[in-house]
């Protein structure tokens, strides 16, 4: 079977598990054909491990004609290539979803991919459990007066929010739980670009930024993540929750998302 050719936009911690799955064999389908980054030495170093060239534009990584492109560089990197990625033919897996709380630009990027014969793959980061948030979410829309309840309730320690607008100094001497954040997950995104992907993720399996609410806790000493997403109608209650202390997950969750676009079984 041919090979699908796979691009890689991003060249940090995240787009190297990919490479590393990539050479232990965990990806044989694919043929990695360029490596773009920002920084040249490590995007680089990570083509050199995937024996394949590194590109310094967008345009130069589409010139090797990918039919797929991971996404693990920033919500900002989606929003200014998402819709040249898909309309070269090229389908995109993307990990920074917070990019999709701007209502417009997910609108563009579904026409856009529609128009094109293309998808946009959305990797489940450090949560999971969206087949079945959906399941809850597509129940409700089928019931007259039974919309879902959606909420996520994340829980990180106070060094993980340093140079955040939630972050105060008095969050690292505190000796109880201090709620710092209350709102929706586009508020939530809109404070923290790069650390509610999660929120935004949920949110786009169940009923939408605007509405689903979204609680962030400090928790003293804590290490890692505790996301529990819940969504409801009455009589059916979906509850995910997962801790992970690395964002490793992250990285392997775009592992996941190619295996199951060429497997024959879908899971």
């Amino acid at each position: 079977m041919e090979k699908k050719r796979l691009g890689i936009m991003g060249s940090g911690f995240l787009s190297g598990i990919v490479v590393k799955a990539w050479k232990d064999g965990l990806l044989p389908d694919y043929e990695i054909v360029g490596v773009l980054g920002r920084n040249e030495q490590t995007a680089g170093g990570l083509a050199a491990e995937a024996g394949c060239p590194a590109c310094k534009t967008l345009d130069e990584l589409l010139a090797f004609k990918p039919e797929y492109v991971t996404e693990a560089a920033s919500v900002q990197m989606v929003k200014d290539s998402a819709e040249k990625i898909l309309s070269s033919g090229c389908s995109l897996v993307v990990l920074s979803i917070g990019a999709f709380a701007d209502a417009a630009f997910y609108e563009r990027v579904k026409e856009t991919a529609k128009a094109n014969g293309t998808k946009v793959y959305i990797a489940s980061g450090a949560v999971g459990g969206f087949d079945v948030l959906r399941t809850v979410t597509l129940m409700g829309e089928a019931a007259e007066h039974q919309r879902a309840v959606a909420g996520i309730e994340t829980h990180k320690g106070p060094k993980s929010l340093m140079n955040t607008p939630l972050f105060e100094d008095h969050l690292l001497t505190d000796t109880e739980e201090t709620k710092v954040f209350s709102g929706n997950a586009r508020e939530a995104i809109s404070l923290l670009p790069t650390k509610v992907n999660v929120a935004v993720a949920s949110s786009l399996a169940t009923i939408g930024p605007e509405d689903t609410t979204v609680q962030i806790t400090s928790v003293p000493e804590f290490v890692g993540d505790d996301h529990k997403i819940t969504a409801e109608i009455p009589g059916v209650k979906a509850v995910v929750d997962i801790y992970s202390s690395t964002s490793a997950i992250a990285g392997w969750s775009m592992v996941a998302v190619l295996q199951n676009i060429v497997s024959p079984i879908v899971f």
